[in-house]
């Protein structure tokens, strides 16, 4: 029988907020990297586009903050989708408005109520790429992340807990793209040479779901 898990801090759209301000911060950061992955097996640009993104949705934010997490996930989605360049934009817009949407209008969620919705906009990001995990694709990131997330909150662990086994998964989800051939992609048209490069879109995936856990420790230290 599995222990009852202890929800801990709630997520509010102040956990949201801090979110995308700690994932565009490591977008920035991390930019450079970003295209120099997509660089041998897509078009350099993965960075660079990602970083537009973030900052033009944590200036949206900033202007209008929305008070539900659901609220802050539906903006930052749609102004991902419409800045942009590439698949990203489409793909990281899906996955965090179809999260929104599905939290709703409530003020504050258990971690296990945005783990769910979650899942929602990952598998909008599965169907809208046709994409299933061995591809070589930022689900290869985003479902092992799920995975433990589901099974430390599972397990009785607090959010913060949650969220930083899940950002492990994802970090190493990211890092085992590298033997895997592209299915799915630009890369995918390089077939065996996609080989021995690390997915920029895993990686990326990986680097929003450790903000996430970033996040929520310093929401619990608070």
């Amino acid at each position: 029988m599995n222990a009852t898990p202890d929800p801990g801090s709630p997520v509010d759209a102040g956990l949201m907020r801090r979110w995308l301000d700690l994932a565009a911060t490591a977008v920035d950061r991390e930019s450079e990297h970003l295209s120099e992955l997509d660089s041998p097996i897509g078009d350099a640009d993965h960075g660079g586009n990602m970083r537009r993104g973030f900052v033009a949705a944590r200036t949206a934010v900033e202007q209008e903050p929305p008070d539900t997490p659901g609220g802050v996930l539906v903006l930052v989605g749609r102004t991902l989708i419409s800045t942009v360049g590439g698949a990203s934009g489409p793909l990281y817009g899906t996955l965090l408005r179809r999260a929104g949407k599905d939290l709703g209008d409530e003020p504050a969620v258990p971690a296990a109520r945005l783990r769910d919705a979650l899942r929602v906009g990952v598998d909008a990001v599965a169907q809208l790429g046709g994409a299933a995990p061995g591809d070589k694709t930022m689900l290869d990131a985003l479902l092992p992340a799920l995975d433990a997330l589901t099974g430390a909150l599972d397990a009785g662990g607090s959010a913060a807990e949650a969220f930083a086994a899940a950002a492990q998964a994802a970090d190493d989800g990211a890092k085992a793209t590298i033997p895997l051939r592209a299915r799915k992609g630009r890369a995918s048209y390089l077939g065996e040479r996609s080989v021995g490069h690390q997915d920029p879109g895993a990686t990326s995936a990986a680097l929003l779901v450790t903000a996430l856990a970033d996040a929520a420790r310093t929401g619990e230290d608070a």
